[in-house]
């Protein structure tokens, strides 16, 4: 059952155009040891799994850059295999609750007495809101939330898959991970529904960035929709509480599921892919709030409701064999704002598989000051893999990287943006602080390392 076509609803759409689109699933993989890059499934679904104010740009008009939100406080607060999915959750997943009986079953049927007849109490009361620490109410989050969200579905030639996106301005731009839309870069379709409804929109792919697993599309003809506030993810800290959002296992579009958590880790090194390429992302948020297939592309909100990471991965399986517990993994919205001007204009990042060999995090003031850096820039060596150019060229751990050949370096985004220009076997000259001294590095690229 669809919703009838409402003239007054933002959402509705001024035309009946078809659009491209795309999604594809990432699945589970085991996880190496502690040095090595995290083992991870990225979170839309596939069915091989037994996974505040809008604008008001008229689309008829030239439209303008878009402003991207953003808070200025923040709240209180690497291996996967990617498979194309056969089919989409929705219309062939059904769950089946089996009830069983508890205690024993008469031999013969007894008339009820007076002395059978039970008498409970009942209180009228709504249960209690579900509590962040320093009493935030959760469901006040989720319901100023729910309406910047919205259920993603894409069929292609590559199979069918759903996932989750935020909607950033008011004429309809929305941003997910380059992995749900994965289908729809040759052909295809994407459709979205917005949270509290059952109407599908068509939409369009603007932009594709499978490096750091950002894509935008746009829904058709509409206008004066929410958007999401971003956060400030540089100020995050272990601890700080989180809610992460999203089309979990596509069970139903439009119906969000919402689950709790705290920021586990920071600066995590995830790399995932398909059975043919890979792809890193660097400086990743670990939270242990629960993220599932369908969760991909949707917000990881922190006390005050602002969009501080988008949910993309969850960790699988060990290598020995037994299932990882309470990991995910979030983009920083700080990556994400970076990156939204080069997909607004239609851009699309080609990875020539290049490989340092470092696992890297954003440098902050924070960070500069813990550990005495003279710099609170550039990206910080977290580790050195072993047999890589990074190792060969004399890398260390705890080097800050502030500029590759003529290029600054100010977070550990800049360094992925400039690799993922550059081909195997080039030598780049990485300059980088140790200590007191400024050293310039001569680093040959390694390939990427498939999963």
């Amino acid at each position: 059952m669809t919703d009838s076509p409402d003239a007054n609803d933002p959402q509705a759409p001024e035309g009946s155009d078809n659009l491209s689109g795309a999604g594809a699933a990432m699945l589970g993989a085991p996880i190496p040891p502690d040095e090595a890059p995290v083992f991870v499934t990225a979170s839309s679904t596939a069915e091989e799994w037994v996974a505040p104010g809008g604008e008001t740009n008229d689309p008829s008009s030239p439209e303008a850059e878009p402003t991207f939100t953003a808070s200025p406080t923040p709240g209180a607060p690497g291996s996967a295999r990617r498979r194309r999915s056969r089919a989409a959750w929705s219309s062939r997943f059904s769950l089946l609750l089996v009830a069983a009986l508890v205690g024993g079953l008469a031999g013969h049927y007894a008339a009820p007495s007076a002395s059978s007849v039970l008498t409970v109490n009942a209180s009228t009361q709504p249960p209690g809101a579900a509590l962040l620490p320093g009493g935030v109410s959760i469901p006040k989050l989720v319901q100023r939330a729910l309406p910047t969200i919205v259920s993603i579905a894409v069929r292609g030639a590559g199979g069918e898959d759903q996932g989750t996106g935020m909607i950033i301005t008011g004429n309809g731009l929305v941003v997910t991970n380059n992995h749900v839309i994965a289908n729809a870069v040759q052909s295809g379709t994407i459709t979205v529904t917005r949270s509290g409804s059952t109407k599908a929109l068509p939409a369009t792919l603007v932009g594709t960035n499978p490096i750091d697993d950002v894509a935008l599309i746009r829904i058709n003809n509409v206008r004066g929709l929410p958007t999401v506030t971003f956060g400030s993810s540089n100020a995050l800290q272990v601890g700080d509480a989180v809610v992460a959002i999203g089309n979990a296992l596509g069970l139903a579009a439009g119906t969000p599921t919402v689950t709790q958590g705290i920021v586990s880790a920071l600066g995590r090194t995830v790399t995932a892919g398909t059975s043919t390429s890979t792809e890193t992302l660097t400086n990743m948020i670990q939270t242990d709030a629960a993220i599932n297939p369908g969760n991909s592309g949707g917000p990881l909100i922190d006390s005050a409701g602002d969009v501080i990471g988008m949910n993309t991965a969850v960790a699988g399986t060990l290598a020995s064999g037994e299932t990882s517990q309470n990991i995910g993994f979030a983009i920083p919205a700080a990556t994400i704002l970076s990156l939204l001007p080069q997909l607004k204009a239609g851009q699309s990042v080609v990875n020539h598989g290049a490989f340092i060999g470092v696992e890297i995090e954003s440098n902050n003031p924070q960070l500069a000051q813990q550990y005495g850096f003279p710099v609170s820039t550039g990206a910080v060596v977290i580790s050195v893999i072993a047999g890589t150019g990074a190792a060969a060229a004399g890398v260390r751990q705890g080097d800050v990287i502030v500029a590759i050949n003529s290029t600054s370096i100010q977070n550990a985004q800049d360094v992925t943006q400039v690799i993922s220009a550059l081909r195997p076997g080039e030598v780049i000259a990485l300059h980088v602080i140790r200590g007191t001294k400024h050293l310039t590095l001569h680093v040959t690229l390694g390939r990427q390392p498939k999963s």
